[in-house]
């Protein structure tokens, strides 16, 4: 399968470049990002690729014959690089976060009528979508729960897209359980901001420091206990297995996939 990978010189788009180039089934034919336009692969993500150039555009991709394209650019790159693969039949997998409903919406509509599919996930790693698998199961037999991520002081969006997918997929469960969380009793915010975010009625508790990759935690609390399903993301090749999955599945899922769990069968 012939990969083409938007965002190659980021953070994930050099590690994508390098899990696409060691995978015996998969050929890494394209790397496209604006910012290293023309400089060789080898130095950009350390693949050995003879020949292979970053790219400034989505044509390289074209000029390729890339049949996969991997996204992992910024919000508003991402929507018009996911465009240009609807309308070229390409399909695509994107791990980049921070697209609003609408944006999402509209991907939705241009892969319906497009010959290729798409699979955006918030997160890629498979623990975290367990992590999400097992608090949608937790939901209705907890009194409350609250979201705690912690990412890298990089991270361009807050809360995070995995926090949340989980937030919604919890307040999902309950609500289909015929529940509700109960109201929150603070009266006073002494600070704008404390009690966090709220995501579909969950608090969400966004952190920021150097050092961190990518955790979180869904803190549940009942009478006279608690349950913490935390997942920690230590290193960025923790989220290759699920982008290689993604784009060894994507051709098999018509239109618009959000997430792995359906890859997962949940």
């Amino acid at each position: 399968m012939r990969v083409g990978v938007f965002g190659a010189g980021g953070r994930m788009g050099r590690r994508v470049c390098q899990a696409v180039a060691e995978a015996d089934d998969l050929d890494l034919v394209a790397a496209v990002d604006p910012a290293l336009a023309g400089i060789d692969l080898r130095q950009v993500a350390g693949v050995v690729a003879p020949g292979l150039h970053v790219g400034a555009d989505a044509a390289e991709l074209e000029r390729a014959g890339a049949e996969v394209a991997v996204d992992f650019t910024v919000a508003d790159a991402a929507v018009g690089n996911l465009q240009w693969c609807a309308d070229h039949g390409v399909h695509a997998v994107a791990g980049t976060t921070g697209m609003d409903s609408a944006q999402v919406d509209g991907l939705r509509e241009r892969f319906e009528v497009s010959t290729a599919n798409c699979l955006i996930a918030a997160n890629f790693a498979i623990g975290a979508v367990l992590m999400t698998r097992f608090s949608e199961l937790a939901a209705p037999f907890m009194d409350g729960v609250e979201i705690i991520e912690l990412h890298h002081d990089a991270k361009r969006d807050a809360p995070s897209g995995t926090a949340m997918d989980s937030a919604r997929r919890v307040a999902d469960a309950r609500r289909e359980a015929g529940l509700s969380w109960p109201e929150d009793a603070t009266e006073a915010t002494v600070v704008a901001g404390a009690r966090g975010g709220v995501v579909s009625g969950v608090h969400v508790h966004a952190v920021r420091l150097p050092g961190l990759v990518a955790h979180q935690q869904v803190i549940f609390g009942a009478v006279g206990q608690s349950l913490t399903i935390t997942h920690d993301a230590f290193d960025r090749s923790s989220f290759m297995p699920g982008v290689l999955l993604a784009i060894r599945s994507i051709a098999g899922r018509e239109g618009l996939t959000l997430g792995l769990h359906p890859l997962l069968g949940f």
